[in-house]
């Protein structure tokens, strides 16, 4: 679906999220199969939605700017998706708003976004880096004056 929007897509996720820019194709292709995957169980009418609101913020600069979405400096695009953003129409804020989404939860979904930004989250949670109460023995945090795990812990 995104392949028919590819470089303008990535221009507004590179907009969005500016480390997006030093992305090589590996990169690229992890953050659209992330951002596919999501869309994929989604309505058909949404994701023709996104695609054309996508077509729409690559031209609608044209009428301020004189140029395309993806033709224009970093400065400006930025200017135009805080216009999008504060738009008085609510549609193209929440347009906006879901894109954001998408390319948020597609590049922060990489585990190497994980590991530039120190994300070390652990299924056990704490316990499982160590870090929990009693020094990391593993054991569950007791309900204060029991030595009952608190509740929702279970027995551990």
């Amino acid at each position: 679906m995104l392949l028919r929007v590819r470089p303008t897509f990535r221009a507004l996720a590179a907009a969005i999220v500016p480390e997006a820019e030093r992305l090589a194709a590996d990169g690229w292709s992890e953050l659209e199969r992330v951002v596919e995957e999501a869309l994929a169980a989604r309505p058909t009418g949404l994701r023709r939605q996104l695609v054309l609101f996508i077509r729409l913020l690559e031209w609608l600069p044209l009428l301020r700017y004189g140029r395309r979405f993806t033709r224009l400096d970093r400065r400006r695009r930025a200017r135009f998706l805080a216009m999008v953003e504060d738009a008085p129409l609510l549609l193209a804020r929440r347009g906006f708003w879901g894109l954001r989404t998408l390319v948020m939860m597609g590049y922060y979904a990489r585990p190497d976004a994980a590991a530039e930004i120190g994300y070390r989250a652990h299924l056990r949670g704490w316990w499982g880096r160590g870090l929990g109460p009693a020094g990391g023995s593993g054991r569950k945090p007791a309900r204060p004056g029991t030595s009952e795990p608190m509740a929702g812990q279970g027995a551990g």
